[in-house]
């Protein structure tokens, strides 16, 4: 990975859902025209690896990873299908174990203030806060940035465009998730030049109050 860090990428995530594997090389091509070049393939469907295994063979530029992982069984097939990163909604000890063994970066998903010192504890400081609306949101994210500097978070759930710029503008968020740049009805026209447009306009936004 050409970074060091998977929350450095891009300020927005896009968390995928795809439902025909014939539309992921080219959503995925989109993504990556706009400036997203940091794609999550959810394991919500059953052509979720099929199309990871697309994006990763097709789509030059694409980091591309899988959501949603939920067990060690999954951690090792998302990994041997080209996962490039894991993101998972929470954890376990043992799918932490797993994801720390996999050999690619990770996000394990918290919502609490013990689950984030319970990570720190076990050496893993960047993680999915999640579902960051309605888990708290910015406020409580800015409550952690005090006691817990050294934790960095990628909230998804809930955030929009509206909303992104908020987070991003905390110290300790590297990064949100989200899916507004990719409307179902545009999925389902194809219209792969308007989630270009809404990829690039997400791709302005900035972190930590930097510039991009």
């Amino acid at each position: 990975m050409a970074s060091s860090s998977l929350l450095d990428l891009a300020p927005v995530l896009p968390v995928v859902v795809i439902e025909d594997a014939a539309d992921a090389v080219p959503l995925a091509r989109a993504l990556v025209a706009g400036g997203l070049r940091a794609i999550e393939v959810t394991l919500r469907t059953p052509v979720a690896l099929e199309a990871l295994r697309a994006i990763a063979d097709e789509v030059s530029g694409a980091v591309v990873g899988v959501g949603t992982v939920l067990t060690p069984g999954q951690v090792k097939e998302s990994v041997a299908a080209g996962a490039g990163f894991l993101v998972s909604p929470g954890w376990t000890d043992l799918l932490l174990e797993a994801m720390q063994g996999s050999g690619v970066p990770f996000l394990p998903g918290v919502s609490t203030t013990s689950e984030v010192v319970a990570l720190l504890e076990r050496g893993v400081r960047e993680m999915k806060f999640f579902p960051a609306e309605a888990a708290g949101g910015t406020a409580y994210l800015r409550s952690l940035a005090g006691p817990l500097p050294q934790a960095r978070f990628c909230p998804t759930g809930g955030i929009g465009i509206d909303s992104a710029p908020e987070y991003l503008a905390l110290p300790n968020v590297g990064c949100v998730g989200g899916s507004w740049m990719i409307p179902a009805d545009a999925v389902a026209a194809r219209d792969w030049a308007r989630i270009e447009a809404l990829a690039r306009e997400a791709a302005t936004l900035s972190a930590g109050g930097t510039c991009r």
